[in-house]
């Protein structure tokens, strides 16, 4: 995953993953860049991989734009709030 930087990412991605319908048991290894999670069904898992771009992490290799970096300023800002 692309811009994961702190807790506050985390946070972010754990509490809007486990939102979703089908998700348990989300993860996030900032030491890797990884998260991981369990699910019901593959079409679930593009789910998951379009929320976690329109947070503004894009999984690794996929396209990591301008606005995309600046998201993920803003969700890891609203991670370390909610903490």
């Amino acid at each position: 995953m692309q811009n994961l930087k702190c807790g506050g990412c985390a946070n972010t991605i754990v509490t809007q993953l486990s939102k979703l319908d089908g998700i348990t048991d989300v993860t996030v290894n900032n030491d890797t860049d990884e998260v991981s999670f369990n699910t019901d069904s593959e079409t679930t898992i593009e789910t998951v991989t379009n929320k976690l771009s329109d947070l503004g992490y894009p999984i690794a290799g996929g396209a990591n734009s301008l606005p995309k970096k600046a998201k993920s300023f803003v969700s890891c800002a609203v991670g370390r709030m909610t903490k």
